[in-house]
């Protein structure tokens, strides 16, 4: 991985920067992404329209209060910038100030480093050790999920302090397994069955990365 945000030989104005994590927020970089707790309501909204196609939705099962219902507004978000960096003015709604709750999973929105675009987000529940995310359509069939993956078994293992971190998924999601695979995540043990949020309940096979030593941000 390069943890660096140097693109076209500077940081690109605006945005977070790795190795700068404040209370409660982080920020990490792949080769290809930039991964940061959301700064505002796009960036929610922007994780979340990621994500609200059927293709995606087979696998998450979103509840259904969180999922984009219309194509034409998930093409809007994804179409923006993070706020402030492509010079646009944001919607007052949605540049309202996202802060986390104290009890909430850690959200991390992507974004790719090439232009900017909305990429998808990553989460992990720091109590239970599980970890999910996702790509955005666009970002589907290029590599992208194992730098996703790697991005959170780094978010787990050094920012969070967990030496180990586990990821479920169905197993015809066979897209998701071999990134997963490609991250260094190796099969595990673990429930047979799992409940989706929507309540859909699938077969499961989990899979886990660990560390001998874990450290925090902050």
């Amino acid at each position: 991985m390069v943890w660096s945000l140097i693109r076209r030989g500077r940081t690109a104005p605006g945005l977070p920067v790795p190795g700068r994590c404040a209370p409660g927020r982080h920020v990490l970089a792949t080769a290809r992404l930039l991964l940061f707790t959301p700064r505002n309501r796009l960036d929610v909204a922007a994780a979340l329209a990621a994500c609200a196609d059927a293709e995606a939705q087979r696998w998450l099962g979103t509840q259904a209060d969180e999922v984009v219902p219309d194509p034409g507004t998930r093409r809007t978000l994804l179409r923006w910038r993070p706020a402030g960096d492509d010079g646009r003015r944001v919607p007052r709604h949605l540049a309202e100030p996202f802060a986390p709750g104290p009890d909430d999973p850690m959200i991390l929105v992507c974004v790719r480093r090439s232009d900017l675009s909305y990429a998808g987000a990553l989460e992990l529940e720091p109590r239970s050790g599980e970890m999910g995310g996702w790509l955005a359509p666009g970002c589907r069939g290029q590599g992208l999920g194992a730098e996703l993956f790697r991005a959170g078994a780094a978010l787990a293992h050094t920012h969070a302090g967990l030496t180990t971190v586990r990821a479920g998924a169905e197993p015809g999601n066979t897209a998701s397994r071999r990134s997963l695979a490609r991250a260094g995540f190796v099969r595990d043990q673990g429930p047979l069955r799992h409940t989706l949020p929507d309540g859909r309940v699938v077969d499961a096979v989990w899979h886990r990365h660990d560390t001998v030593t874990a450290s925090r941000c902050l």
